[in-house]
Parts: structure tokens; sequence; C-alpha cells
């Protein structure tokens, strides 16, 4: 995540990629949390691992 309040980043990334109002994050119990942004770190790992996979398919076309 980019620096200063991870828990505003989480937010953000839930809103924009979740669809998950920043109200309904930020109301959300701390188990729930804990949860919503332990789901986002297993995305985000997805994704760069798909990123870095597209990026080595197309390094070895060259």
């Amino acid at each position: 995540m980019e620096e200063g309040d991870a828990e505003a980043n989480y937010a953000y990334y839930a809103l924009h990629k979740l669809k998950i109002r920043v109200k309904d994050f930020c109301s959300m119990d701390r188990y729930e949390k804990a949860a919503t942004i332990a789901m986002i770190d297993k995305r985000i790992e997805k994704e760069k691992k798909e990123a870095k996979a597209i990026r080595n398919k197309g390094r070895r076309r060259r």
C-alpha cells in the first residue's frame, strides 16, 4: 500500500475495487474490518503475481 494512514488506504481500495463505501468500511467492527483487510491483502498479492506473470510472458516473446 502507499505511504500514509493504512486504514485510509484500505478504505480507498475497498471503495474503488470492491465497491464498499468508506462509511460502511469505517463502521465495521474490528473483526469484520480485520477480515476485510486480510482479504484485500490476498487480492493485492494475487494481482501482483498476475502482473508479474504477464510481464514475464512478454519478456519471453522478445
